[in-house]
């Protein structure tokens, strides 16, 4: 990697943000709510969330005959 220009720095702006608190449900499996709560005529279920890795893009001014590394063509997240 090169080092940013002058110019870039100047456009780039770097937060720092201290989390005094913070909050995350993380669990697995159905829904565990109150039983009054199924009388409700809402829906309730998960909606499922993954990252997946797509097919990689060249650089539109990539010069030709650069190929693809392997690193990058078999990228898988585990």
């Amino acid at each position: 990697m090169r080092e940013p220009t002058e110019q870039e720095l100047i456009q780039t702006t770097v937060l720092t943000l201290p989390l005094t608190e913070a909050s995350a449900k993380i669990r697995t499996g159905p829904p565990l709510d109150d039983e009054e709560d199924y009388a409700m005529n809402v829906w309730a279920g998960v909606v499922p969330l993954k990252l997946v890795a797509g097919e990689p893009i060249n650089d539109p001014r990539l010069p030709e005959g650069i190929e693809v590394p392997e690193y990058a063509r078999n990228y898988r997240r585990s």
